[in-house]
């Protein structure tokens, strides 16, 4: 890849980030209203999110062990 197209790509990951960062007020503010609403069946979500969420650490974490 040239440093030209490296460049591109960063620039990619610094918009992604900034979307995400607006998406993630949104995503916990529909936390907010569904704690309100059922806080036991939120919790029960937010510890199934957490696994699936640590699960994804560990494959990516395996992704970057060297060959």
């Amino acid at each position: 890849m040239t440093p030209e197209q490296i460049e591109e790509k960063l620039k990619l990951i610094d918009a992604i980030e900034q979307v995400r960062t607006k998406n993630n007020v949104n995503w916990m503010n529909l936390l907010r209203v569904a704690l309100r609403a059922d806080p036991e069946g939120t919790l029960e979500l937010v510890r199934e999110i957490n696994t699936k969420d640590n699960e994804i650490s560990e494959l990516f974490a395996k992704l970057g062990e060297a060959v």
